[in-house]
C-alpha cells in the first residue's frame, strides 16, 4: 500500500489594514527559497486590488472577493484549495492573506471541519503582521484588531522603527496580555528570515511543548480593560477524564462565540499518555498524544484567550475536574 501523500502547510497571514501584510507576501514571493508557494488573497470588496500589488505571481494568486472570509465564503476556500491538489505541479505550501478587517477564526475552522481540507493539508501557524507605531491606538478602537493578535501563533512587530525602545516594551507587554504564547519578531518592512514564519508547525501544540515545555505555565498579569485577555489553568493533580471531558465541551459550546482561541495539554488520571486540546470557537478537538516521561511533570495547562470570559466561574469548574 502506497504512503499518503503528505500534507500540505499552510500559514494564514493576517494583520490590520496597512501592518505591512502585502510586503511580507513580496518577500515570500521574490526572495530565493527554492520553494513554491500557492497564495490566496481574501479582498473586502467586489473589486479585488491586492493581486495587481503582488509581484511575480501570475499564477500562485487565487481571490476570493464578496467579504471577509467566513462561512459565506468558506466554500470558496475549500473549492479553491481543492483545485490546488489537483494540479499536477505541486506546492510546497499555501499562503492565505486575508483581508485587513478579517476575523482569522473562519479560516482556521476550515482545517478542523472540512474532512478533505484536513486530509490534505495542515494548519501550519497563523501570524499576524502587526503596526508598531499604530497598533496601541488599533487595539483600543478594534475588536479586529485584538482578535488577530489573538489568534497568533507569530506576531511580526513591523515598523519598529518609528517606535522608540521603551514604546516597543509597552507594545509587547499589551500584546502578551492579549495572548501569552505567540513569538513576538520585532521587524522592519517585514525584514527577517522566512524560517521564522513559514514551516513553524506553531499550530501543532504537542510539538510546541517538545521545545518549551513551559509556555503554558508562565504568570502573566491579567488587567481589565481590554475585552480579550488570556486565562491560564495550571493544576499539579490530574483530571478525572469523566469530569473534565464533557466540560471542556461544554465551554466549548458555551462560551465558543467569545472564545477565540484555546490550548492545552491535560493530564488525565490513569493515564500514561498526554491529553492534548485545541480549539477555535465552538470547535474543539483533543486526543492522547505521545507518553509522560519520566523526568516530565504530569501537570495539566490550559490556557484560553477570549473575550469577557467568566473568569472565576472557568477557574472554579476547571479545578472541580481534579480528580
Amino acid at each position: 500500500m502506497a504512503d499518503a501523500a503528505p500534507q500540505i502547510p499552510v500559514t494564514v497571514l493576517t494583520g490590520y489594514l496597512g501592518s505591512g501584510k502585502t510586503t511580507l507576501l513580496n518577500r515570500i514571493l521574490s526572495e530565493t527559497h527554492g520553494k513554491r508557494f500557492a497564495v490566496i488573497v481574501n479582498e473586502f470588496g467586489e473589486v479585488g486590488i491586492d493581486n495587481d500589488l503582488i509581484v511575480n505571481a501570475d499564477e500562485e494568486i487565487f481571490e476570493m472577493n464578496n467579504g471577509c472570509i467566513c462561512c459565506t465564503v468558506r466554500g470558496d476556500l475549500i473549492r479553491i484549495i481543492a483545485g490546488l491538489m489537483r494540479r499536477s505541479r505541486g506546492f510546497d505550501g499555501i499562503v492565505v492573506e486575508t483581508t485587513g478587517l478579517a476575523d482569522p477564526a473562519p479560516v482556521a475552522q476550515t482545517f478542523f471541519v472540512d474532512e478533505d481540507v484536513r486530509r490534505k493539508t495542515k494548519l501550519d501557524a497563523i501570524v499576524t503582521v502587526a503596526d508598531a507605531k499604530h497598533l496601541l491606538d488599533q487595539i483600543d478602537r478594534t475588536p479586529e484588531a485584538q482578535e488577530q493578535l489573538a489568534f497568533a501563533d507569530v506576531v511580526l512587530l513591523n515598523k519598529v522603527d518609528l517606535v522608540d525602545k521603551e514604546g516597543l516594551v509597552t507594545i509587547e507587554r499589551r500584546i502578551r496580555k492579549i495572548n501569552p504564547y505567540a513569538v513576538i519578531h520585532r521587524t522592519e518592512r517585514c525584514s527577517l528570515a522566512l524560517d521564522q514564519v513559514l514551516g513553524r508547525d506553531a499550530f501543532n501544540l504537542d510539538r510546541i511543548l517538545e521545545v518549551e515545555p513551559g509556555f503554558l505555565t508562565e504568570e502573566h498579569d491579567h488587567e481589565h480593560d481590554d475585552s480579550i485577555a488570556s486565562l491560564s489553568l495550571v493544576a499539579d493533580r490530574p483530571m478525572n477524564p469523566e469530569t473534565f471531558i464533557p466540560w471542556i465541551n461544554d465551554v466549548a459550546q458555551r462560551y465558543g462565540t467569545d472564545i477565540l482561541r484555546m490550548k492545552g495539554i491535560i493530564a488525565l488520571a490513569n493515564d500514561d499518555r498526554r491529553f492534548v486540546v485545541q480549539g477555535v470557537h465552538m470547535l474543539i478537538e483533543g486526543g492522547s498524544q505521545r507518553a509522560w516521561k519520566n523526568d516530565e511533570a504530569r501537570q495539566t495547562r490550559l490556557v484560553i484567550i477570549g473575550r469577557d470570559l467568566p473568569r472565576d466561574v472557568l477557574k472554579h469548574d476547571f479545578e472541580a475536574c481534579c480528580a
